[in-house]
C-alpha cells in the first residue's frame, strides 16, 4: 500500500501556545524554528508510513479506509483552500514581530479571523495536531464534513469531535490601543453625562425657586383679598352715581347660615325668614327666623320631612308667608306660631310663588311643568284652577300686578322669556312680552314694586358668547370694560310698558351670570321715579347695581365667598327700604336711603 503522508512537499509548523498567551506576542518563527521544521519534515518523509500505521491502528474508523482515501484527502485539501482562503498555511514565511508590535495585533481564530474568548461558544480550543481555533469553528467544520471526522485546516491531520480540547487560558487580553479607545470613549461619555446632570440639577433648582415664589404670591394675593373682603363686609360699600341723587347702602344685619337658598323680608314685623338645611345627619329643611331689631339668636324651625328644599318664598300681609318646595308642596307658614298651618299638594315640584296684590286670600304657584295653579287659602288645599303655559319649562319667577284698567295680571319668567297672564281669565293663554330670540335663556325677571311699568329680564346665551360676535359687540359697547371672572357673559334687558298689555325692549347691558342657577334680581326705587337694578354678579361674588334706564354702574354693594343666590327688596312705610343679599353661607341686609 503506498504511503499516505499528509505533508507532501510542505513544511508544517505547529502553533506554540506559550508564545500565544504571553504578553499577547505573536509567534516568532526564527531560524531555529525553520531548522527544526526541516528536520521534522525529513522525519515525516522517512517515517511517514509508520506514523500513519500507528494512527490507523489507534483510530478504528481509519482501519476501514481503502486506498482511495488519498484521493479524498486531496479533494478535501482543495475544498479547504476554497472555503478558508484567509488561513495562512505557511507560518514559517511570516515576518518576525516584536513584543511592542504584537500588542497591536488581536489574537484571532485562523478560520473566521474573529477574536476568540476564554469562554463561550467561540472559546480557545485545539486539536491533536496542536493548532488552535475557536471551538464553534471546529464544530461547524465537523458538521460540514458529516459530523464523523475532518482534517485540520492548516496541516490536514484528521480529528474527531472528541479530540477537541478546551484551553483554559488565564485571560484573553484586549489590545491596548482598543482598550485605550474604549476608556477614552467612556471618559468622554461620563463627562457629557456629568454636564447634563449638572444642567438638569440647575433647572430643577430654578423651577423649585419659581414654584416657591409663585406659591408665595398666591398666598399673599389670597390674604390681601380676604382682608379687603373683611373690610368691605364691615361697612357699607357704595359709589357715587352719575346723577345728583345718591343711594346709600348701610349694613344692618349679617348672619352666617348653612345651605341657605331663599329669603323673605317682613318689614312691618321686622322679621327675616331664610330657608336652609339642618346641620345634623339627613340635612332636613329648616327655616331660620331672624329679628331685624333684636340681638337674640335666630330661631331654627324644622319643616315637615316631606317638604324638601324650598325654591321660592313670598311674605303675605298679616304676619304669614308662603313657600314652594321640591317636595311638591305649597306651604303656608305662620310667623306668630312658627308653624306650617296649611300644606297644598302640587302635581309636580313648585319653583315659584306669589300672593295676589288685590286679594290676600289668593296665592299662585309656578310649577316645574310650566303651569300656574291658583289657590284660595280659605277653601283648603285644593287649587281653584290651573293655567297652562306656552312651554313645559319651569316657571322660576312670579309677580302679581294690576294693569292700568285695574285688571289682575301675573308676570312670569321661564327659559323662553317673560310672559303676562290674565289672572281673571283662567282659559286664556299667556303671551310673551316681546319677541325673544332663541339664542338666549331667561333666568330672572325683576319688577318695580310700586308699578309694573318697569321690568328687567336677565338672560344667558344658549351658545358661547364668542360665537355670537354681533350680539357680543352690542352688549360690550354699552358697558365699561371689566375683568371677566367665573360664570358666563350674559345680559340684562330693560322692558317698558308701551300700552295696557304691550311692552317693548329698551337698553341692554352685559354682566357675568350663572351657567346653572336661576339667580334672583331686584329693582330698587329711589328719588323722583328713579330706579336701580341689583343683581348678583358671578365675577364679583357680590351684588352690582346699575342705574335705569341708562345701565350706568352705580355701586358694588357687598362681597361673599359664594355666589349670590337670592336678592329681595322690601319697601318701608317710613321711606326707603331694605335689600337682602343671600349666599349659601351668609345673609346680609342693607338699609337703603337716598
Amino acid at each position: 500500500m503506498p504511503s499516505r503522508s499528509r505533508t507532501r512537499g510542505r513544511a508544517l509548523h505547529p502553533v506554540v501556545l506559550d508564545d500565544l498567551f504571553e504578553d499577547l506576542v505573536e509567534i516568532d518563527y526564527g531560524q531555529e524554528d525553520q531548522e527544526e521544521g526541516d528536520g521534522q519534515e525529513e522525519t515525516d518523509d522517512d517515517g511517514g508510513s509508520e506514523e500513519e500505521d500507528s494512527q490507523r491502528s489507534s483510530d478504528e474508523d481509519d482501519e476501514d479506509e481503502d486506498e482511495d482515501e488519498e484521493e479524498e484527502d486531496q479533494d478535501q485539501q482543495q475544498r479547504q483552500r476554497e472555503e478558508f482562503p484567509r488561513v495562512d498555511c505557511e507560518p514559517s514565511t511570516r515576518p518576525r514581530v516584536s513584543a511592542a508590535g504584537a500588542a497591536e495585533e488581536r489574537p484571532t481564530c485562523p478560520v473566521c479571523m474573529e477574536p476568540w474568548a476564554s469562554q463561550g461558544p467561540h472559546r480557545i480550543s485545539c486539536i491533536p495536531c496542536g493548532h488552535v481555533y475557536g471551538r464553534s469553528c471546529l464544530e461547524r467544520w465537523l458538521n460540514q464534513r458529516g459530523n464523523q471526522s475532518a482534517t485540520c485546516p492548516q496541516c490536514s491531520k484528521r480529528f474527531k469531535h472528541k479530540d477537541i480540547i478546551n484551553l483554559y487560558a488565564p485571560e484573553v487580553a484586549i489590545p491596548k490601543n482598543e482598550l485605550e479607545k474604549e476608556i477614552s470613549y467612556l471618559r468622554e461619555r461620563n463627562d457629557s453625562l456629568e454636564k447634563k446632570v449638572s444642567h438638569h440639577d440647575k433647572l430643577f433648582e430654578d423651577m423649585t425657586k419659581r414654584q416657591i415664589a409663585m406659591e408665595q404670591r398666591i398666598i399673599d394675593a389670597v390674604s390681601s383679598k380676604r382682608q379687603k373682603v373683611a373690610e368691605h363686609s364691615d361697612r357699607a360699600a357704595y359709589l357715587e352715581p352719575s346723577t345728583s341723587a345718591t343711594v346709600n347702602f348701610s349694613l344692618q344685619n349679617e348672619l352666617c347660615l348653612d345651605g341657605a337658598r331663599v329669603i323673605g323680608i317682613d318689614v312691618s314685623n321686622q322679621i327675616i325668614l331664610a330657608s336652609g338645611r339642618a346641620a345634623a345627619v339627613g340635612a332636613e329643611p329648616v327655616l331660620t327666623k331672624i329679628s331685624m331689631t333684636s340681638a337674640h339668636q335666630p330661631c331654627k324651625i324644622h319643616l315637615p320631612p316631606d317638604t324638601k328644599a324650598v325654591r321660592d318664598m313670598c311674605i303675605l300681609p298679616g304676619g304669614s308667608a308662603i313657600f314652594t318646595s321640591l317636595g311638591r308642596k305649597l306651604s303656608l307658614f305662620s310667623m306668630t306660631t312658627d308653624n306650617v298651618v296649611l300644606q297644598c299638594d302640587l302635581p309636580v315640584p313648585g319653583w315659584s310663588c306669589s300672593a295676589d296684590v288685590s286679594s290676600s286670600c289668593h296665592i299662585y304657584a309656578g310649577l316645574q311643568n310650566g303651569t300656574i295653579l291658583v289657590f284660595d287659602i280659605r277653601q283648603g288645599a285644593r287649587p281653584l284652577h290651573s293655567m297652562v303655559g306656552l312651554s313645559t319649562n319651569p316657571i322660576h319667577t312670579l309677580h302679581s300686578v294690576v294693569d292700568n284698567n285695574g285688571c289682575r295680571k301675573i308676570l312670569s319668567a321661564s327659559a323662553i322669556g317673560p310672559c303676562m297672564w290674565d289672572a281673571d281669565d283662567n282659559e286664556s293663554r299667556p303671551h310673551l312680552l316681546t319677541g325673544m330670540p332663541n339664542q338666549r335663556v331667561c333666568i330672572s325677571l325683576a319688577c318695580a314694586p310700586a308699578s309694573n311699568d318697569v321690568l328687567v329680564a336677565s338672560f344667558r346665551p344658549k351658545v358661547d358668547a364668542s360665537e355670537d360676535a354681533n350680539a357680543s359687540q352690542v352688549y360690550l359697547s354699552q358697558t365699561p370694560t371689566r375683568n371677566v371672572g367665573p360664570g358666563r357673559l350674559g345680559h340684562h334687558t330693560l322692558i317698558r310698558r308701551t300700552g295696557n298689555a304691550s311692552f317693548a325692549e329698551g337698553t341692554t347691558c352685559c354682566g357675568n351670570v350663572s351657567e346653572v342657577r336661576m339667580s334672583k334680581s331686584a329693582i330698587i326705587p329711589y328719588g323722583d321715579d328713579q330706579h336701580l337694578l341689583a343683581y348678583g354678579d358671578e365675577s364679583l361674588r357680590g351684588v352690582r347695581t346699575w342705574q335705569l334706564p341708562s345701565f350706568g354702574i352705580h355701586a358694588d354693594v357687598c362681597s361673599h365667598r359664594q355666589p349670590i343666590l337670592d336678592l329681595r327688596y322690601a319697601e318701608s312705610s317710613g321711606g326707603g327700604g331694605y335689600l337682602g343679599c343671600l349666599s349659601e353661607e351668609k345673609l346680609q341686609v342693607f338699609r337703603i336711603t337716598s
